[in-house]
């Protein structure tokens, strides 16, 4: 079986043996890079699946390995990190980090967002993804229709396009002004007030309970996240699982 490749960018040495010891025993192979410019130097050349990265590191700043990586790959790159406050969650994946976790953490929590960056990234370089499916939630693309427990739900056309793009990046958190620029476009204003306006339609129209959402939950201060579709195909995705699953679980980094 395919063993994915996971570069861990953690300047503390005995998190790294932690977070890799998880990751082996869930099917993983790890590398580890202690600093920044040897994060890049290692991302060059070893072509990682997943990247895990530390943003506090000795000579090159997080937020810097996520630039300079984004120039040439689109490697999912998931931030792990004690920094709490908005600003740095937000500017990360404004930079091109595809999720953020804020230390500590749960094994199982790591565990399930790598599956999902793996999902996304398999789905990124096959064909495009024609269908979404979570909780009785039913988005077909192609044909534009929404359905909920089998009826149809009637979006406005750009209450269509924000459902559709967090669909398409179910799973992961999706910041304000990346919404913005896909459904607005790249030079629309970044005003929070109209697309908190439209979460507010969409949310009466798909949620039971508007004010304890099942399908689109909100990031505060950062932006949105979708259920995860059940519809994706993980088969190929290592799973927590025996021995190695009971002894992880409960384990915080």
């Amino acid at each position: 079986m395919h063993k994915y490749t996971v570069l861990i960018v953690e300047d503390e040495k005995n998190i790294n043996e932690f977070i890799s010891k998880t990751l082996v025993s869930n099917g993983y192979r790890t590398n580890w890079a202690a600093s920044g410019k040897e994060a890049v130097s290692l991302a060059t050349s070893l072509c990682p699946d997943v990247i895990l990265l530390d943003l506090g590191l000795p000579d090159i700043d997080g937020m810097e390995v996520i630039r300079q990586v984004r120039d040439w790959s689109r490697c999912p790159i998931l931030v792990i990190s004690a920094r709490t406050e908005e600003e740095d969650k937000v500017n990360a994946l404004d930079a091109g980090a595809d999720d953020y976790l804020t230390k500590p953490f749960g094994t199982s929590e790591l565990l399930a967002r790598i599956r999902t960056s793996l999902r996304h990234s398999a789905q990124n370089s096959s064909s495009p993804q024609q269908l979404y499916q979570a909780k009785g939630l039913e988005i077909d693309f192609l044909r534009r229709i929404v359905s909920l427990n089998g009826q149809p739900v009637h979006l406005t056309p750009i209450e269509y396009k924000i459902v559709a793009h967090l669909a398409r990046n179910s799973g992961r958190v999706v910041t304000y002004t990346d919404v913005i620029s896909s459904v607005w476009g790249p030079y629309a204003e970044n005003d929070n007030k109209i697309l908190r306006v439209n979460m507010a339609n969409i949310r009466r129209k798909l949620e039971a309970s508007p004010a304890q959402p099942a399908y689109i939950f909100t990031e505060v201060g950062i932006g949105y996240r979708m259920i995860d579709d059940e519809s994706a195909v993980t088969a190929h995705i290592p799973e927590m699982y025996g021995a190695a699953h009971s002894i992880q679980e409960d384990g915080k980094f």
